[in-house]
């Protein structure tokens, strides 16, 4: 065999093995990977982008919704512009601290809470959000199934006033229980949706209405909890 072709197939060698070593790599280190991936999202919320993003059409179609594997979350982050940001929420006792974005889209479930009904309000109504629940604890919805109780404090902002909600209610409901979405008369309430730990299920928070605040009127721990956990421009 010619020296030049041998030193070609032992090149081809090489790359395949380095091939082989980074493929194992990411199988090994592919939760560690996609929980980088999804917790180190970080977009920049202002009143102009919430308003630009509110008038946005949501993805709401919960039958195309899937469960978060790499790909997916993958996905998202090559096309985080697809995203409709339009506010973040901050639970300190929980350590949760997410941007919220419009609509149920994969896109948006993978790096972020998403809205659950179009043209919500922070603030009246019930303003429902969908979560993921991940395996390290720490990200996305997850310390909802691991850290929530009653009694805790949740805030929502759309970068110019903070909401505050007292979580009144923590309970796991069937996956067709779609009735707690729906609005109640007289109640101004805020309402979480995550899975269970098998995915079969839901776990339910449920906060009532508090207060509201303009963002530079908010306590300052409460204004801490949104400006050092977001690349927000309040």
């Amino acid at each position: 065999m010619p020296a030049k072709k041998r030193s070609g197939l032992k090149w081809l060698g090489r790359i395949l093995f380095v091939l082989l070593i980074a493929l194992s790599l990411a199988l090994i280190f592919n939760e560690q990977i996609k929980s980088w991936l999804v917790s180190s999202y970080s977009p920049t919320v202002t009143e102009k982008t919430v308003k630009q993003n509110a008038k946005k059409k949501g993805d709401f179609n919960f039958s195309k919704v899937k469960s978060l594997d790499f790909q997916t979350v993958a996905k998202a982050r090559m096309n985080k512009n697809s995203i409709h940001v339009i506010g973040s929420i901050a639970i300190p006792s929980i350590d949760l601290y997410l941007p919220i974005g419009n609509g149920v889209s994969n896109e948006t479930l993978a790096l972020a809470a998403g809205t659950m009904k179009q043209d919500q309000k922070m603030g009246s109504g019930n303003y429902t959000l969908a979560g993921h629940h991940m395996i390290k604890h720490g990200a996305l919805f997850s310390p909802l199934y691991y850290k929530s109780k009653v009694g805790q404090m949740m805030y929502l902002s759309d970068a110019k006033s903070i909401y505050a909600y007292k979580t009144t209610e923590r309970k796991f409901i069937e996956a067709t229980a779609v009735q707690v979405i729906n609005d109640v008369p007289g109640k101004k309430l805020l309402t979480l949706i995550t899975c269970d730990k098998t995915g079969a299920g839901r776990l339910m928070i449920r906060g009532t209405y508090v207060e509201k605040w303009s963002f530079k009127q908010a306590p300052k721990k409460v204004q801490k909890a949104f400006s050092s956990h977001f690349n927000n421009k309040y």
